[in-house]
């Protein structure tokens, strides 16, 4: 029994229901006796999700600190400390401490992603055991039982369907497909039928939307399908674009300055500068060279960004993953929900030779509006309005007191565009009352009521096309009845079908009275057609401009959707995503696909269908291969393993499950896909703003750097002391540098393409920019010292002291944009900035003039002709940055990565 249990799933649905049975052991009537499901439960398990060993709390909070950046940071500290700098050491460790923090946060958040989708579980279930019904907790379930379940019921294990009526499952967040399945329990031929097409399957966490059905559980805990997703779950998320470039960022830099700083204490100590002096200018030095604030800018950066995005409806549950948006390359949706409205609607309806649009602006399938003046169901000629009467009345959706329509969502959809054309369910029932009825079953697919007429009795028919097409004798014209053309309205809705549409039949007959027999043979026969509707979960009002921003943005949208191909193509086409005709990769073809045929393909599929969970990370997985960066949307339950392996997942707040919520990055609380715009907006825009800070605190380094290393080349003495490196470093650095984070997004923001993935940080000009400007910063900086020297000034340090510090707050300035002039920007857009550097500008002026802090920081007062000397050469830099972004401009610099 044991092994029988491990057999693969998929070979349940291909057993008859008996062969099922006896493979387990099981008696379909009596059930298991309570030895044999004693026996059972010590042999599988609990039937329960369970989890990987977690993580200890302190063993999240150690992780967070063993970053290479972050080990160079606590490095900084204790050199700052060593050189009597204790606020520098205190500024560092509270950076490293609320980084820590904030990442333990984030990991521990994602943790909870298993427990929500263990709420999914029903708690009880009704089993029958040694011939006794019995409510037992769902977790004793065990492979072998025979389970009951109706209507509201969460399936409490894998079922293979016994016995049933008229069975509907809602499957939407296991499979993606947005119709409700109408079980049955026939036996299946093919093995590697979708989960979608195991109609003769019921599976855990699922819910019973309509009728009853006695089941034979077939796996439970992790052995189920809901299992499979727990395990896919389990795997560690990758690290993010932002970190990448960062951690890269950190080891190359902490390389260079240790190499840098080693040479100028060599130099120094040749030339015979006092060694004690040559060790803690470069240590000095090495503090300041390496940008601590770079994590905290990263920080300030991302929360902002996220504070402005929950203003716009998307909630962020991992910080990084707002810059990660702003990467992508690939957005892989789920259709159901997120794309489309999970609401079936009346595309359109046909009668009497004649295809009509279903009104989607006059109605809405969710609620039933006041009549509205549509002519496409209330014109004149008795097909329309018969199809108005059998819409509305051949339907057991109900509205409420407020006008909300509850029932079975194909039914509540028919009953709503019958009321946007016209048809009040209530006054007709009042003049046509429902006195008997034929019930739906899978079997005759199809569904009847009688209604009296006066005297005669009239019978409203819906259901499948095939079966009704061949039941009928003539159809409705406007002049009446007329010979009916069975092969024709076939065709007909096929076509609709190839649309991705569901199709239904509508018919009618006339009785003398109500019969005394209601025997569906006898009554269904000799039917008059009246017409067809097709029904679809129509995209979004908002998801084709989205889908229109992202392609502009250079964004490649892709659906992955569990739903049929037909319905998929219908989607993506209408919304853009690919073109009338255009491939859709079906499960099926994607599982027989070699991994090297599929690699060379999957950057031109635009849509998949059929598709489950594993699929879909394998999609995500192969673009990725391919060095893509993807981010990957949905609602469901079966997104959610995917959700945590792409780049950044997004999740639905409104409709979505708890289960993708909790495995995302970000959520979307207003279930727009529209928002993913705004997101991705955002996104380059943060990256912007750190590429400005690196650019900024990295060439205000260089500066530094080129000073201290040319000036015993040039036979000047050390121009700085360890106190101005490090007032520099803390000051004009830190306050300007946290205010870049701030800055409006450029113009061209998303007319661009995204950053390729694995582009450095220092791309399109940066680390040339870094090299010349903080050459030429240096350089300055050593012609104040030079001159003074020469004409014999005592306050030559703090000339050049100053010529430096502001030649750097020029700099912020100038680089506040890539490529438009300060001059062409809204000056005080950014007024964190401007306030930053008129700071720094006050603080720096009372370092010289302050009497008590001349001894501190070892400054004199300037003459006025000094000052104004200083505050002339402190111009160069910025009057030089401007030169380069005119000629960034013309495409004459940078013109390449």
């Amino acid at each position: 029994m044991a092994d029988n249990a491990k057999k693969p799933q998929a070979d349940w649905h291909c057993l008859g229901d008996q062969d099922a049975v006896d493979r387990l052991d099981s008696d379909a009537h009596k059930g298991l006796s309570a030895k044999a499901a004693a026996a059972g439960l010590i042999r599988h398990g609990a039937n329960a999700l369970t989890e990987t060993r977690r993580r200890h709390p302190l063993a999240m909070l150690a992780a967070q600190f063993s970053d290479f950046m972050i080990l160079v940071l606590i490095a900084a500290a204790v050199i700052a400390g060593l050189v009597g700098e204790p606020q520098d050491s205190i500024a560092i460790v509270v950076i490293v401490l609320l980084n820590g923090i904030l990442g333990f946060v984030q990991e521990y958040r994602a943790e909870r992603a298993m427990a929500a989708l263990k709420q999914m579980a029903a708690p009880v279930a009704s089993v029958v055991r040694d011939g006794q019904v019995r409510q037992i907790p769902a977790p004793e379930l065990v492979p072998g039982d025979i389970v009951q379940l109706e209507a509201g019921n969460i399936v409490p294990a894998d079922l293979r369907l016994l016995a049933l009526s008229s069975l509907k499952v809602n499957e939407s967040a296991l499979t993606g497909e947005s119709q409700v399945v109408e079980k049955r329990v026939a036996q299946l031929d093919q093995a590697d039928l979708p989960l979608g097409d195991r109609l003769n399957m019921a599976f855990k966490g699922t819910v019973i939307t309509y009728g009853r059905a006695r089941g034979l559980v077939v796996a439970t805990g992790m052995q189920t399908e809901l299992g499979r997703i727990a395990r896919l779950l389990s795997g560690e998320g990758g690290k993010t674009p932002l970190q990448k470039r960062l951690a890269r960022f950190g080891q190359n830099l902490a390389l260079v300055v240790l190499a840098i700083c080693a040479i100028i204490f060599v130099a120094g100590w040749l030339r015979g500068e006092p060694p004690l002096m040559m060790l803690l200018t470069a240590v000095s030095l090495a503090v300041a060279a390496i940008p601590e604030a770079l994590p905290a800018v990263v920080t300030i950066s991302l929360a902002l960004g996220a504070a402005r995005m929950v203003r716009q409806n998307a909630l962020i549950r991992r910080l990084p993953a707002v810059e990660t948006l702003g990467s992508v390359t690939y957005i892989c949706s789920d259709k159901t929900g997120t794309l489309t409205l999970n609401r079936m609607q009346v595309d359109c309806v046909l009668a009497a030779g004649e295809r009509r649009p279903g009104l989607h602006g006059a109605y809405d399938s969710a609620r039933a509006p006041a009549r509205s003046g549509s002519e496409s169901l209330r014109a004149a000629g008795s097909p329309w309005r018969e199809l108005g009467h059998v819409m509305a009345l051949c339907n057991d959706a109900v509205a409420d007191a407020d006008g909300t329509l509850a029932g079975d969502p194909t039914e509540t959809a028919l009953l709503a565009a019958a009321q946007a054309g016209g048809f009040d369910k209530a006054a007709l029932q009042q003049s046509l009352p429902r006195v008997a009825e034929l019930p739906f079953d899978s079997g005759r697919a199809r569904m009847s009521t009688l209604h009296r007429d006066g005297d005669a009795v009239l019978m409203l028919v819906k259901g499948a096309p095939e079966g009704i097409l061949s039941l009928c004798v003539d159809q409705l014209a406007a002049e009446g009845t007329t010979p009916i053309d069975p092969a024709a309205l076939q065709d007909a809705a096929e076509q609709l079908a190839a649309q991705g549409l569901r199709v239904l039949a509508f018919a009618l007959k006339r009785l003398p009275g109500i019969p005394e027999a209601l025997d569906a043979d006898t009554l269904e026969a000799g039917l008059t057609f009246i017409g067809l509707a097709g029904l679809i979960d129509p995209p979004r009002p908002e998801a084709a401009d989205a889908v229109a921003a992202c392609k502009a943005a250079g964004i490649i949208p892709v659906m992955i959707t569990g739903d049929h191909p037909a319905t998929a193509r219908a989607i993506a086409t209408r919304l853009g995503i690919i073109e009338d005709g255009g491939r859709v990769l079906t499960g099926g073809e994607l599982a027989r696909m070699p991994l090297a045929e599929f690699e060379r393909e999957v950057e031109s599929v635009r849509v998949y269908a059929r598709i489950n969970p594993e699929q879909k990370i394998k999609i995500v997985q192969a673009l990725q291969d391919k060095g893509e960066y993807v981010a990957m949307t949905g609602d469901g339950v079966n997104d959610a393993p995917a959700l945590k392996r792409a780049d950044i997942g997004v999740a639905m707040g409104r409709g979505g499950t708890d289960v993708a919520r909790e495995a995302a990055h970000m959520t979307l609380l207003d279930d727009n896909f529209a928002t993913i715009v705004t997101a991705v907006r955002e996104g380059r825009r943060i990256f912007d703003n750190i590429r400005k800070f690196v650019k900024y605190t990295m060439t205000s380094n260089s500066g530094e750097i080129w000073t201290i290393f040319l000036a015993p080349f040039l036979g000047l003495p050390i121009p700085l002391l360890p106190i101005h490196i490090l007032w520099i470093n803390l000051v004009t650095d830190g306050l300007p540098g946290l205010a870049l984070a701030n800055e409006r997004a450029e113009r061209d923001v998303m007319q661009r393409p995204p950053r390729p993935p694995q582009e450095s940080i220092f791309a399109h000009g940066m680390w040339q920019h870094i090299l010349w400007v903080g050459l030429l910063m240096g350089g300055v900086t050593l012609l104040t010292q030079a001159w003074a020297l020469h004409i014999g000034s005592a306050h030559w340090q703090s000339m050049l002291f100053t010529v430096l510090t502001l030649s750097q707050l020029g700099h912020v300035l100038a680089i506040r944009s890539e490529r438009e002039s300060l001059f062409t920007r809204r000056m005080f857009s950014n007024a964190a900035l401007i306030g930053a550097v008129l700071l720094t500008f006050a603080l720096q002026m009372a370092v010289l003039y302050v009497p008590w802090l001349n001894p501190v920081f070892k400054t004199e007062p300037l003459g006025p002709g000094e000052l104004a000397l200083c505050l002339v050469l402190s111009t160069v830099v910025f009057v030089g940055v401007e030169i380069e972004k005119w000629l960034v401009r013309r495409g004459w610099l940078y013109a390449g990565p």
